[in-house]
């Protein structure tokens, strides 16, 4: 019985193996990509950067007047004043999660509804001729535009978060860094934006690596179930590797040749001292990437969504009482790129943001500077969910579940403000919110199901501990010095695996 599972042993690690070791050589080489390029994005900075900013002299309907003359009474999540739409300013509306009428439902499909600010007309239609305005806008003066086509998913846009945007229009820039742009095809805005740099790594990086040539075509229905397939594979062939290296080392007694392997030399011998150098990283690594895929939806842990219309007081209803937006941009000085109306603790508050991503919190109707009452936000928070609190915690320094990353990272590209306040309930799901104290902000939440998915996945598979990652560049040599060895691992894997391949087919 035992030299038969060892035979199967060696069976599955000799043949699995060699379509194994093609994808781990390329998941070695492309997550070292994917340390310093990663899969285009458009960062909230960045799109304000690149938005014309707003002229407060400008004769703009008001919120309540623009809405009224679209058609669009109900209760809104938020809305958005930019010149987002070719450059012209636009309102943009969503509608509000709570609402449950047929046409909320049906607003909710659309997704973002989109009102000409002078007119109050909806605008639906984008064409040709507005995704080439709408680029001209984000790249400024001088800079030459292209239209290419309309698709509806290409290698560098693959994220779900683009699907409300779909189809997507794609304009090239001849700008220094030959800018791709992909203009959604609902709002007319940029979503997305592709430098030649980007697109020429990501094909050695993030494309690759997270196997997207199985997405956007035939397979694309099958990708998840592709990508937890071959981990679950790999997993399999680097234990199985692993524990036939320990079985054919000698520990005490060396072999005749001196060796403590049985391999004298040349890929065999590489390959199985690397294998036992390098067999736990490359199976943590393997793991944490399916880890990544919530199989089977471990991660889903069924918890309650946040009720921040009972935080607020209720959603945003606008009136005739709040100020036009000439008035909100005088008091909150030049250079607003946007104005984004919430509802927070009971009024209606108007943020307006600069190119940097800084704002200004003003009373939408008197336009004075607004400043969150501490006491007022902790009580609340605490009707977030129908739990008791647990505590409220003020985080003045990263820690271990909330921290930055780079935007190019998978993990990255979303601002973490500090000081944040980290609210703790007491429910089944053991929810913890974070709450920016200043605009008296969401941030996100996580409940004990996704904490443990951070340290099975971010930790296990990127590293993200902050004594790591503040001491830069060990962080580096040390994923580096590990991917390099995994390589070593693969590479000798494929010759072994090709030559035995060869040699059973003559």
């Amino acid at each position: 019985m035992q030299t038969r599972l060892k035979r199967w042993l060696f069976l599955i690690h000799r043949w699995l193996g060699i379509v194994a070791c093609l994808f781990f050589a390329m998941w070695f080489v492309s997550g070292v990509v994917m340390m310093y390029v990663g899969y285009p994005k458009l960062t909230e900075r960045e799109r304000l950067q690149h938005l014309p900013a707003l002229d407060a002299q400008a004769e703009l309907l008001s919120p309540s007047q623009a809405l009224h003359v679209a058609g669009i009474n109900g209760v809104l999540e938020e809305l958005r004043l930019a010149n987002a739409r070719g450059g012209e300013p636009v309102y943009m509306a969503t509608p509000a999660a709570e609402q449950t009428s047929a046409q909320a439902k049906a607003r909710q499909r659309n997704g973002t509804v989109i009102v000409d600010a002078r007119s109050g007309q909806r605008l639906q239609h984008v064409d040709r001729a507005l995704a080439l305005a709408s680029a001209a806008a984000y790249a400024g003066p001088n800079i030459t535009t292209t239209y290419i086509d309309e698709i509806d998913e290409d290698a560098f846009s693959h994220s779900r978060n683009l699907d409300k945007h779909r189809p997507l229009h794609r304009v090239q820039l001849d700008d220094v860094d030959n800018t791709l742009l992909y203009i959604s095809g609902k709002t007319g805005e940029v979503v997305r934006d592709a430098t030649r740099n980007e697109r020429v790594w990501n094909y050695a990086g993030a494309w690759i690596h997270w196997l997207y040539p199985f997405r956007g075509n035939v397979f694309n229905a099958w990708w998840s179930d592709i990508v937890i397939g071959l981990s679950i594979g790999g997993i399999v062939v680097a234990l199985s590797g692993t524990i036939i290296g320990i079985f054919r080392w000698r520990f005490s007694k060396p072999y005749r040749s001196g060796s403590h392997s049985p391999y004298r030399g040349g890929f065999m011998r590489w390959h199985h001292i690397t294998g036992l150098l390098f067999a736990l990283i490359t199976i943590t690594w393997i793991f944490s990437g399916l880890m990544s895929m919530n199989p089977w939806r471990i991660f889903d842990s069924g918890a309650a969504p946040l009720q921040t219309s009972q935080m607020h007081g209720g959603p945003l209803i606008l009136s005739s009482q709040d100020a036009v937006p000439g008035t909100l941009l005088h008091a909150a000085g030049s250079s607003v790129k946007e104005l984004r109306w919430t509802r927070t603790l009971a009024q209606n508050t108007v943020s307006a943001s600069d190119a940097q991503g800084a704002s200004i919190l003003l009373d939408s109707h008197t336009a004075q500077a607004r400043v969150i009452d501490r006491q007022e936000l902790d009580a609340a928070v605490t009707r977030l969910l129908p739990y008791p609190v647990r505590g409220i915690t003020q985080l003045n320094d990263y820690d271990l579940y909330y921290y930055a990353r780079d935007a190019h990272t998978m993990l990255g590209g979303t601002e973490k403000p500090l000081p944040v306040l980290r609210v703790i309930f007491d429910d089944p799901q053991k929810t913890w919110v974070h709450v920016d104290p200043r605009p008296g902000a969401i941030l996100g939440k996580t409940d004990e199901a996704r904490r443990i998915n951070r340290w099975l996945f971010a930790m296990l598979h990127s590293w993200d501990w902050l004594p790591l990652l503040e001491r830069r560049p060990l962080w580096d040599v040390l994923l580096i010095a590990l991917s390099l060895g995994g390589l070593v691992l693969s590479v000798t894997g494929i010759v072994i695996g090709w030559r035995r391949l060869g040699i059973k087919l003559r």
